[in-house]
């Protein structure tokens, strides 16, 4: 990615902006942002911020290269309205996509996600059969089946990446998210601030922690070598909650034990453990991650030390 015109949707949040600064070291950058979680205050001042909704007329999609991160990004952000959510997950992504196609943009690269594969302890391959349990993730494959159909149909490329659980902690972009998110940023303020982290059942969930500037590196290589398909953007290695608490206690000199809360996510949809196989895109790019858990909770908690 260099010298390109480049539009990233869903811009000033949190992924979104890491993507956007990145790139405008190199390339001129448009974020298109509705403000929902995303801010301007997340972008430099290199990037050219839009707000504007990606269900919208008129979008700058006049660009060599579309990164379409908007969208309601979580379970429940998606069950508070999965009309909405609908509307924004499918639809923005279907009318960003044509606009482009009518601009002559031929490459996209796009979010997808990794609940598909539901509760997996062994590195999920995107070959895998999948299923959708919550409206969040039927938008998603919306989106992978959509991807196809103007790919077969108009020749485009689009990739679509399953990220795992991407984290940065609130000395990046990601503070904004509160509630939403990642549970390792969450964890590491309360626990800075002598709260205790509230962990939904026992703690043995297990998560595919995937710093954010690793996603950002994957992103930007799909789009170098314009990918087709759906690809995992994860490390291979997955970590509980228990062991999370542990690793903050010892990196903030802290020793605070999590509260256990009962997990308001029904058993049924909750995915208790991810963990994603990297090897296609690495074939395809020769990205693999390089941000080692260790280091990414050093990363999370240099502002609190």
């Amino acid at each position: 990615m260099n010298g390109q015109r480049v539009l990233v949707t869903g811009g000033g949040g949190f992924i979104g902006s890491n993507l956007a600064n990145s790139l405008a070291a190199d390339n001129d950058v448009i974020v298109v942002d509705d403000g929902y979680l995303g801010t301007p205050a997340n972008v430099s001042e290199a990037v050219e911020y839009v707000e504007r909704s990606v269900v919208e007329d008129d979008l700058p999609t006049d660009v060599d290269v579309v990164f379409h991160l908007a969208a309601l990004s979580s379970y429940q952000m998606h069950e508070d309205n999965p009309t909405h959510g609908a509307r924004v997950n499918v639809e923005g992504f279907v009318n960003t996509v044509e606009q482009a196609r009518d601009d002559g943009c031929d490459t996209v690269v796009y979010a997808s996600t990794s609940s598909i594969y539901g509760s997996q302890t062994d590195p999920s391959p995107e070959e895998m059969d999948v299923t959708v349990n919550t409206g969040y993730e039927a938008s998603k494959m919306a989106r992978e089946t959509y991807a196809e159909y103007f790919h077969n149909h108009y020749d485009l490329s689009l990739a679509g990446m399953r990220f795992f659980s991407v984290y940065q902690g609130y000395g990046g972009a990601e503070e904004h998210k509160g509630e939403y998110a990642n549970v390792i940023a969450q964890f590491a303020d309360d626990m800075a601030n002598g709260e205790p982290p509230v962990l939904y059942g026992d703690g043995t969930q297990t998560r595919d922690f995937t710093h954010v500037t690793d996603i950002v590196r994957g992103l930007e290589q799909a789009a170098d070598h314009e990918l087709n398909g759906v690809y995992n953007l994860g490390t291979g290695e997955a970590y509980d909650f228990l062991t999370v608490v542990e690793m903050l206690n010892d990196e903030l000199g802290t020793d605070i034990d999590p509260e256990f809360v009962e997990n308001p996510i029904p058993e049924d949809v909750y995915v208790h453990d991810t963990c994603g196989d990297y090897s296609k895109i690495n074939e395809a790019t020769g990205w693999e991650p390089q941000i080692s858990f260790e280091d990414g909770i050093e990363r999370v908690c240099e502002q609190y030390t």
